[in-house]
């Protein structure tokens, strides 16, 4: 069985600071920040596919 992945200090550090900033938000401030928060997630996930498919033969090269 695999372990858990567990966060270093510093991110833990960083967790406790956004939650910080998070809870100075009014509410439609911190609908705003998720929907971009979101938004920055699926891109990234888009980019991690797109690396892989290319590191792994799956995808023809770009001229």
């Amino acid at each position: 069985m695999s372990q858990p992945v567990e966060l270093s200090l510093e991110q833990q550090f960083n967790i406790r600071s956004f939650e910080t900033q998070v809870q100075k938000m009014s509410r439609e401030q911190a609908q705003d920040f998720l929907v971009k928060m979101y938004e920055q997630m699926l891109m990234r996930e888009t980019m991690y596919r797109h690396f892989l498919k290319h590191q792994w033969g799956l995808e023809p090269e770009m001229p």
